[in-house]
């Protein structure tokens, strides 16, 4: 029986804290406004849904071709949520909005995820370290990709809806932000083994 809560925190933690979607997505959104950001967020969905798809692919198959590789993979998520809590620990600001350019369009929205490292291990550790050791029907891998996906849709909405309030609430609490976030991660790394 897959750790709900871990699960959730992880999921959580790494859709709704400042990466390039949300960023990208708030700064849109400041520029455009809302109603016409939203194309790009779509695009982003879909990049997530498509690279979810695909871990979820590649997880099933290493595990039926090699069933010893759940140990492993787990220890690699683990390693991956504990890497992601130190630099979250550490990290000294949140980046600049300002620096970030982007086109506004669905394409572009898209095509950011195949070159995003944050979705990218996001999947792979999700997928492989709550999901697939837990179940096996291709229905509910589908599901819980688009589950994923749809809370990753609510991430980038929230920050291009209320970017500016986070941007100045993050930069303001920094310090206890980064030591709560990398806390709750920590937990979801130690009760992979719990």
């Amino acid at each position: 029986m897959p750790n709900v809560s871990a699960f959730m925190a992880y999921i959580l933690l790494t859709t709704f804290t400042p990466g390039p979607n949300n960023i990208i997505c708030m700064t849109n959104a400041g520029k455009y406004g809302f109603v016409k950001s939203i194309t790009f967020n779509i695009g982003v969905f879909f990049g997530f849904l498509i690279i979810l798809l695909a871990s979820t692919a590649l997880s099933t198959f290493l595990y039926e071709i090699m069933p010893k590789i759940k140990t492993y993979m787990t220890f690699i998520g683990f390693l991956y949520i504990l890497r992601l809590a130190w630099k979250v620990f550490k990290s000294d600001r949140y980046s600049n909005s300002a620096e970030i350019t982007s086109d506004n369009s669905f394409l572009s929205g898209l095509l950011l995820q195949f070159i995003n490292p944050k979705v990218i291990l996001f999947s792979m550790t999700a997928v492989s370290t709550f999901i697939i050791p837990y179940y096996e029907s291709a229905t509910t891998l589908c599901l819980f990709s688009v589950f994923l996906s749809f809370v990753g849709f609510c991430a980038t909405c929230s920050w291009s809806v209320f970017g500016a309030v986070f941007k100045r609430f993050f930069e303001g609490n920094k310090r206890i932000i980064n030591l709560s976030m990398s806390l709750l991660l920590v937990y979801c790394a130690v009760s992979l083994y719990l």
